[in-house]
């Protein structure tokens, strides 16, 4: 994985801008707003020192989505959060769970953070199971995007403590 770059606006609109692999979201994004996308993750960086990677097949070098760590509010508590977007002629092929494996493993060895969390809407079954295969267990239900999401964790062992205590 790398940092996102503007020259990956093409790529990554192959998945940000399809219907189906943005069934979970509102919509699925114009040109512009997946520009705006990268610019908002090239702002993380600037800001967290963390962002969305650009996932990219090692046998060939193929861009095949993003995954990585995020700042995001939940229920006005600004926690980090993986998540990932895989084009869908990838699915099924472990390439999120892999991803989101090593952003979980970063955000702890690295990053130190004591928790990380993911959330999506309850409809989100393939997210609820990537983040159970990573180690992540239920922590609440919030509404958010006028959507019950659920609200997944995982705990770092060397900390075993949450942001939220």
């Amino acid at each position: 994985m790398r940092e996102l770059e503007v020259s990956d606006k093409n790529e990554l609109s192959k998945v940000l801008s399809d219907p189906e692999s943005m069934q979970y979201y509102p919509h699925s994004f114009s040109e512009e707003e997946v520009e705006n996308w990268i610019r908002w993750n090239i702002e993380n960086y600037r800001k967290y020192k963390h962002g969305l990677w650009a996932v990219i097949l090692e046998e060939d070098g193929k861009f095949i989505g993003d995954c990585g760590i995020t700042m995001q509010n939940i229920e006005n508590e600004i926690v980090p959060e993986i998540g990932f977007h895989i084009n869908r002629e990838y699915w099924n092929k472990g390439y999120a769970t892999e991803a989101a494996f090593a952003c979980k493993e970063y955000a702890f060895n690295v990053l130190r953070y004591p928790s990380i969390f993911s959330y999506t809407t309850t409809k989100n079954v393939p997210s609820l199971k990537v983040a159970e295969k990573i180690g992540m267990q239920f922590f609440k239900f919030i509404e958010k995007n006028s959507e019950k999401q659920i609200v997944q964790v995982a705990y770092n062992n060397a900390t075993m403590t949450s942001i939220f205590d």
